[in-house]
């Protein structure tokens, strides 16, 4: 397993995984017209270039087995989607492949996130979660993230509620 950081030249391979587990991780769930109209506002090879372009975003995509199999967002400063403070870390985005789950790919994700707030010295990772989305909020619990808030969510017609959850960081004296 390989976590790559995205460059332009991979927006096409960021794009088809961003849009395939998305939308099988949440078809079940919602209409076909709101998950259409969130894949094309949203997951856009020109959305998709627009956020990679943000001087506080990355993208990084994971390669398994020769093949894209997940990736996650993360947002420093203003492109941070709530708080923008300068000690946290947001991760927008963390999203696997189905037939790729079980494989510690997310842990991977997840703790690669880590070690980048390490890196950056903030104080608080933090995320949001759909409140419907058990699987996460469990592995994010498990994780040792705790729920501190909520905001709105909108797909496509569908205001929906996200759980914000954060973990605090401890910086080892070494």
């Amino acid at each position: 397993m390989i976590i790559e950081k995205v460059t332009r030249d991979k927006i096409g391979d960021l794009q088809q995984v961003a849009r395939k587990s998305f939308f099988d991780t949440f078809v079940e769930f919602n209409t076909q017209e709101d998950m259409n109209a969130y894949l094309q506002n949203n997951l856009s090879v020109e959305q998709l270039t627009k956020e990679l372009m943000h001087p506080q975003s990355d993208f990084f995509i994971v390669k398994y087995d020769q093949d894209y199999v997940g990736y996650i967002k993360l947002n420093y400063g203003t492109a941070q989607n709530e708080f923008q403070e300068d000690n946290a870390l947001e991760i927008e985005r963390l999203y696997v492949l189905q037939q790729y789950h079980r494989k510690q790919i997310g842990q991977s994700l997840f703790n690669y996130a880590l070690e980048i707030a390490h890196k950056k010295s903030v104080d608080y990772v933090w995320l949001g979660v759909w409140e419907k989305n058990l699987k996460a909020i469990s592995f994010y619990q498990k994780n040792g993230l705790t729920a501190f808030d909520k905001h709105e969510f909108i797909l496509g017609k569908d205001i929906q509620t996200d759980i914000l959850m954060r973990k605090y960081i401890t910086i080892s004296s070494e």
